[in-house]
């Protein structure tokens, strides 16, 4: 799996919606690294970013939007969201109050739990990402606490599991839907 973050990852992490983050693309704010094709990948900075925008009571200028980004990238995660960050002569943001001290930390180790907990391989389940030394789908865990499981119920049944395996399982699979044809028969409804 590549390093990095997808646009929905970024989004769900800083709890903003995806369109503000393909803005931020857009405007090249953020630059997203293409792996794989067509799938692009945001840097950590990203989501601390998304979300100071979301929650900034101002807007900012492109630059000052292009100033914060460079500012949040040059900064370690756990640094990145534990102090104000000055944006510009006299304009400080302070970060920990307006998106926690933490989230740049969390967003982090989400990126580490993904590397050591899920596996896409087209040698097990077709390529279907799985928790790494099991064939339980992502799918099959978002599902479960669909239903009504938790994440003790899911603990309780395999208990080779971390409840870290499953959460991170939990977020890729909402972060990753499943893309294919739509059910049922939708060309029925054209005719």
């Amino acid at each position: 799996m590549a390093h990095g973050f997808s646009a929905r990852e970024v989004a769900v992490l800083a709890d903003v919606p995806v369109r503000a983050v393909d803005k931020a693309l857009e405007e090249k704010v953020l630059a997203a690294v293409r792996t794989g094709g067509r799938r692009r990948m945001f840097p950590l900075h990203a989501v601390p970013y998304a979300a100071i925008i979301a929650r900034l009571p101002v807007t900012l200028s492109l630059a000052a939007k292009r100033d914060l980004a460079r500012a949040l990238g040059k900064r370690s995660p756990a640094s990145m969201t534990a102090e104000p960050l000055e944006i510009a002569p006299a304009v400080t943001v302070d970060v920990p109050a307006l998106v926690g001290s933490d989230l740049a930390e969390k967003a982090a180790r989400y990126l580490e739990a993904r590397e050591d907990h899920i596996v896409v391989d087209p040698e097990i389940m077709g390529g279907t990402p799985v928790i790494r030394g099991t064939r339980m789908t992502v799918y099959s865990v978002l599902g479960k606490l669909a239903g009504g499981d938790t994440i003790e119920d899911i603990l309780a049944d395999n208990p080779h599991l971390t409840r870290e395996a499953v959460e991170t399982a939990a977020l890729y699979a909402r972060t990753h839907p499943i893309m294919g044809r739509p059910g049922g028969r939708p060309w029925a409804k054209a005719a």
